[in-house]
C-alpha cells in the first residue's frame, strides 16, 4: 500500500473516478459525500492525504480543514474546488493546506502531486527514526555544564517506564525536553500526544483526556477518542499541569494508577498503556501545601523530575543557540547570507533574557527579517530588544499572582543571575551583591538555590 486517502466530495461521480484511479495506483481509499461521514471516518482510522471539496452539502470544507487543524490532526490536505476565488485558496494556505486543485481534477497531476507528498512525508519519518536512533538529542543546543547535566539526565530518564515532572521558567524549553525522552524511548515509534492543560476550556478537558460517546453532551454529535487512547504504546506530554482543574486531578490519579479510562458519557473500560510527562512553570510544592494541587498526584508524577535552567544560568550557550536559531531563521526567511557579527553576539550574551531560549530564538527571527545588512551588528541587537545600552527590564507583575510570589521570583532570579556570573561561589557573590555571607545562604536556601562553596 502507497498511503490512506480520504476522498471527500459530494458529486458520486468524482468519488468514483478518484477512488478508482488512486486505487489502481494502489493507495487505499476512502470516500466520504459530506462533513459528518468524513468526521466519522477521521475518528475510526488515520489517513496520510485528505482530497477535500470547499463546498459540501453538510458544512464547509475549509472550517472543517480548520477543526482539524486544532484537533492536532496532521494529515496533508489537498483543497478541491470547483468555483475557486484567490480569497478562499489564500485561506486554504494559511490553514496548512497543501495545494489547491480545480475541478475538473486532473488525474495526472493530482498524481503527481500525490507521490511527491509521500515521498517527503516518508523522508521525514525516516529523518525522524534516525534521530531517534541518535539519542535524539540534537536539538538540545548547549555545551555548559548545566546542558551536560540536562542530556545525561534526560538519558538515564528516557528508557524508565516511570513518570517525568519537568519544572522550568517560561521558554527554557520543557517541550523540547519532552520530545527528547520520548524519542529516545522505548516507545519511540508509538504516538506522542500533546495537551496543553491551560490553554482547554474547563468543561472540555475530561473529553480531551479520556475522549466522549456520541451524545454525551452539547455538540457531541459522535464519538471521540482522548488524548490517553490515541497515546497507546506512547506517551502523553501534559503541560501546564499545574494549571489542572482540582476534580480532574482526581481523574488523571486514578488512571495513572490503574492505566483505565472511561469517555465521557460511556461506561466501557479502555485498558490504555500510556508513559506521561508532565511540565509546569508554577511551584506545585506550594501548590501543594495551599491546597491547589493534590499531593498524592505530584508524588506520582514527580517520580523523575527534571529541572531546566534559565538561559541567564548557562551564558555561555547562548553564541551557539543563537548560530542555530540564525540557520533556521536564515533558511525560513530566505537570507542564506546573513550573519552575526561578533559585537551582536556579544550584545545577546548581555542580555538577561526574562523569556529565556524562547526569547532568544524569537529575537534572531527579528533580526533576520529586519536587518538591513546581511552582517547583524549590536547595534541591531539593541534595536531589536528596545534597548538604549542596557538590558531590557523583564516584567515582573502578573496578574493574579500574590505580591510575596512575585518578590521571591524577583529575588530568585537576581541571586541565580548572579551566582551564575560568579561561578556559583557564594563568597563572590555575597561581595558583589554587597551582603553578608550568612544572609545570602539563609536567602539561597530560603529560595532552594545552592551554591559551589557552600558546605
Amino acid at each position: 500500500m502507497r498511503g490512506r486517502v480520504l476522498v471527500i466530495d459530494d458529486e458520486p461521480s468524482i468519488l468514483s473516478t478518484l477512488k478508482k484511479a488512486l486505487t489502481l495506483e494502489g493507495y487505499e481509499v476512502d470516500v466520504a459525500g459530506g462533513v459528518a461521514l468524513a468526521q466519522e471516518r477521521l475518528a475510526a482510522r488515520g489517513y496520510d492525504v485528505l482530497l477535500l471539496d470547499v463546498a459540501l452539502p453538510d458544512g464547509n470544507g475549509l472550517e472543517l480543514l480548520e477543526r482539524l487543524r486544532t484537533a492536532g490532526n496532521d494529515a496533508q490536505v489537498i483543497m478541491m474546488s470547483g468555483h475557486a476565488t484567490v480569497d478562499v485558496a489564500v485561506r486554504a494556505t494559511r490553514l496548512g493546506a497543501l495545494d489547491f486543485l480545480e475541478k475538473p481534477v486532473s488525474t495526472d497531476r493530482l498524481l503527481v502531486l500525490l507521490e511527491n507528498t509521500l515521498r517527503l512525508m516518508r523522508a521525514e519519518e525516516a529523518a525522524e527514526e534516525l534521530r531517534a536512533e541518535a539519542g535524539h538529542f540534537d536539538e538540545l543546543v548547549g555545551t555548559s555544564r548545566r546542558m551536560k547535566e540536562l542530556v545525561d539526565q534526560i538519558a538515564r530518564a528516557a528508557p524508565a517506564a516511570a513518570s517525568v515532572l519537568i519544572t522550568g521558567e517560561r521558554g527554557t524549553g520543557k517541550e523540547l525536553v519532552a520530545r527528547a525522552i520520548h524519542r529516545a524511548s522505548p516507545r519511540a515509534k508509538a504516538p506522542l500526544e500533546k495537551l496543553n492543560c491551560a490553554a482547554v476550556p474547563r468543561e472540555l478537558i475530561e473529553s480531551e483526556l479520556f475522549g466522549h460517546e456520541a451524545g454525551a453532551f452539547t455538540g457531541a454529535t459522535r464519538k471521540r477518542r482522548g488524548k490517553f487512547e490515541r497515546a497507546h504504546g506512547g506517551t502523553l506530554f501534559l503541560d501546564e499541569v499545574g494549571d489542572m482543574p482540582l476534580d480532574m486531578q482526581v481523574k488523571l490519579l486514578r488512571v495513572l494508577q490503574e492505566q483505565e479510562i472511561e469517555r465521557v458519557g460511556g461506561s466501557e473500560t479502555i485498558r490504555v498503556d500510556v508513559r506521561v510527562v508532565a511540565a509546569t512553570n508554577q511551584d506545585l510544592v506550594r501548590g501543594c501545601e495551599s491546597g491547589q494541587f493534590r499531593a498524592d498526584l505530584f508524588d506520582r508524577l514527580n517520580v523523575l523530575p527534571l529541572e531546566l535552567p534559565p538561559l541567564r544560568a548557562r551564558r555561555e550557550d547562548i553564541p551557539m543557540l543563537a548560530t542555530h536559531f540564525l540557520t533556521i531563521a536564515a533558511r525560513s526567511n530566505a537570507r542564506p547570507g546573513v550573519t552575526l557579527s561578533e559585537e551582536a553576539i556579544s550584545a545577546l550574551s548581555g542580555h538577561s533574557f526574562p523569556g529565556n531560549v524562547r526569547e532568544l530564538r524569537n529575537l534572531i527571527e527579528r533580526l533576520v527579517i529586519l536587518s538591513p545588512d546581511d552582517s547583524i551588528t549590536a547595534e541591531d541587537v539593541q534595536r531589536a530588544l528596545g534597548m538604549s545600552g542596557a538590558p531590557a527590564a523583564a516584567g515582573l507583575y502578573r496578574p493574579g499572582v500574590p505580591f510575596k510570589v512575585l518578590v521571591e521570583e524577583a529575588e530568585r532570579a537576581i541571586l541565580e543571575e548572579a551566582m551564575a556570573h560568579n561561578s556559583g561561589q557564594m563568597a563572590a557573590t555575597a561581595r558583589a551583591l554587597g551582603l553578608e555571607r550568612s544572609h545570602l545562604y539563609k536567602k539561597a536556601r530560603a529560595l532552594g538555590l545552592r551554591g559551589g562553596d557552600e558546605g
